[in-house]
């Protein structure tokens, strides 16, 4: 984005609170926070609603929180009594800390949005990893996208869809509970063919990996796992890199340590992605091409744009 980070201490009190600092003025700016929940999810959600709230104080004039992965976005509805709904919970929690609008990346389920009270721009990071896959050697012939669950079905048809129309299969499971999952059956055929797991999140990857196995079973000649957050909670690493894939393909939404690098593994940038729909919401530009048919041009020509207005707190948009 042609942008310096803006300049903010935060540091942690000796029980644990966080402080928050501006150290430059953001008085009538437009402030862009770029902060993932992920692990530690309570203490980057804290530390995000304490940056809301010193910005908010700071005279801001408008404040957005680009989260590029929501964490408690699985719990987005009850599914057994006396459940919280906590995604629901975070959406208020950051609306009420002073935020003007939210720029989130594949949030779990669409329904998410409306749990804000104030404007979502949710953009998705299929089309980065549908450009990866172009640029390699399978035929569209050999191609077969698989769902890995019911629930994803429509995520991965309109992947199937841009991905040369490939076929779609589906892998039928069920859920023993939380991070525990069953494969019963496939719905499809991938016999001989190159298949194509896609997935919002990789968390223990249980579910993918007891899908990989069974598309082998059912004679898929590779497997490849696509997704876009790579949570990768343990055993994860051990499940990705047990041979089952060819390659598993993520993007960087969360920051992944070096120690969980394994050799199947590749970590594609959002970074102009995000890049691209905060000028656009600067500029109060529409942002649904990038929504229906992701980055279309690169960023160059952008830095004519004012950038003084700029406050981005993360390294999340380095490419």
């Amino acid at each position: 984005m042609g942008l310096e980070l803006g300049k903010i201490k935060i540091k942690r009190f000796a029980d644990g609170e966080i402080y928050v600092q501006l150290q430059e003025s953001v008085r009538g700016c437009d402030v862009f926070l770029v902060q993932p929940t992920c692990p530690p999810a309570n203490e980057n959600l804290m530390e995000l609603l304490i940056m809301i709230d010193a910005c908010r104080r700071a005279s801001a004039k408008n404040i957005t929180a680009v989260i590029p992965y929501f964490g408690y976005a699985r719990a987005d509805r009850k599914t057994q009594g006396r459940e919280s709904i906590a995604a629901k919970l975070v959406a208020n929690l950051i609306t009420e800390a002073g935020a003007n609008r939210v720029l989130a990346c594949d949030l779990h389920s669409g329904q998410s949005m409306g749990y804000f009270d104030i404007p979502v721009d949710h953009v998705y990071g299929q089309p980065v990893i549908l450009d990866y896959l172009a640029s390699k050697t399978i035929s569209s012939n050999d191609l077969v996208v698989v769902s890995p669950d019911v629930g994803g079905v429509a995520r991965a048809r309109a992947f199937a869809k841009k991905l040369s129309d490939a076929p779609l299969a589906i892998v039928d499971k069920r859920r023993q509970g939380h991070n525990v999952a069953e494969v019963m059956n496939l719905i499809g055929d991938v016999r001989g063919k190159v298949a194509v797991m896609v997935d919002d999140m990789i968390d223990t990857a249980g579910t993918i990996t007891n899908g990989a196995a069974l598309l082998h079973q059912e004679g898929a000649r590779e497997v490849y796992a696509c997704c876009t957050h790579a949570v990768f909670s343990p055993p994860a690493i051990e499940r990705l890199a047990g041979g089952l894939f060819q390659e598993v393909i993520i993007t960087n939404t969360i920051p992944v340590m070096e120690k969980n690098y394994f050799p199947q593994l590749t970590i594609l940038s959002v970074a102009n992605l995000l890049g691209e729909t905060i000028w656009r919401v600067h500029d109060d530009c529409s942002t649904i091409c990038l929504c229906t048919k992701g980055l279309q041009s690169p960023l160059a020509g952008r830095q004519g744009c004012a950038i003084s207005s700029y406050k981005v707190k993360k390294d999340f948009l380095e490419p």
